[in-house]
């Protein structure tokens, strides 16, 4: 299989996040690929041939069969789609930072899986920016309480924020709402919880990537653009890219 087209797409992407890193005043940002809607071969080729560090996976299942497949030298996972209590077990000493945490049912079950295997996890507090239903997350108001309650487990290392907004027409409608969850979470990290450092922001996505730089994102999660080739049509956006 010819994947020579993933060398184009991984050079427009990051020529894009320099360029959105140079008008945020150059902060580091980390490209987090995600892997949903590929196969081990085009990981493979991104990580061990294009230099990729960082994976993320939306699913466990696919996750598993992904740890069997690829070639992991040099590769660290992130689990950054919805995760069930039930199936932390499977992922707490394969992936590197969990994304998605938003109840303290979830947190409890990670903190009781990561003290199983002596490790402290690395997490971000999903906050459901655009407040759907549909979407998981934490509300905004009730984020500053629930960070607190992360803070006081034992194995987790709560490290900053993701938001996954709601589907804009434009790039420049993600703006608004990367940056009141960038905003709220600064707030929370020097008022509220008096840690020391920069808190980790996880936002933007292959359509929204370079807006959620500009308005704080440490590190961005790229799907589709890194794996659809240039002649063929993307497939339909899927908010847990």
């Amino acid at each position: 299989m010819n994947l020579s087209y993933m060398n184009d797409n991984y050079a427009d992407i990051r020529a894009r996040i320099d360029a959105a890193r140079a008008r945020a005043g150059n902060p580091d940002v980390r490209l987090v690929a995600a892997v949903k809607y590929t196969d081990a071969e085009h990981i493979d080729y991104l990580t061990q041939t294009l230099g990729v560090r960082d994976v993320g996976e939306n699913r466990v299942q696919q996750l598993l069969e992904h740890w069997d497949a690829v070639d992991r030298t040099g590769v660290r996972f992130h689990f950054i789609g919805t995760l069930q209590s039930n199936k932390v077990k499977y992922i707490i000493d394969k992936v590197t930072m969990i994304h998605s945490v938003d109840s303290l049912s979830l947190a409890k079950e990670i903190d009781r899986q990561a003290a199983k295997h002596g490790l402290t996890m690395d997490i971000l507090c999903e906050i459901n920016s655009g407040r759907e239903a549909n979407k998981s997350g934490v509300l905004p108001e009730d984020a500053p309480d629930f960070c607190r309650a992360l803070s006081a487990f034992p194995h987790l290392n709560l490290r900053g924020f993701m938001t996954m907004a709601p589907h804009c027409e434009r790039p420049e409608d993600y703006r608004k709402f990367f940056r009141e969850t960038f905003c709220q979470g600064l707030d929370i990290w020097r008022e509220n919880l008096h840690n020391i450092g920069s808190p980790v922001f996880s936002m933007g996505m292959s359509e929204s990537f370079e807006p959620a730089i500009e308005e704080g994102a440490t590190i961005v999660r790229v799907g589709r653009s890194l794996f659809t080739p240039r002649t063929a049509p993307n497939p339909q956006t899927n908010q847990t890219e």
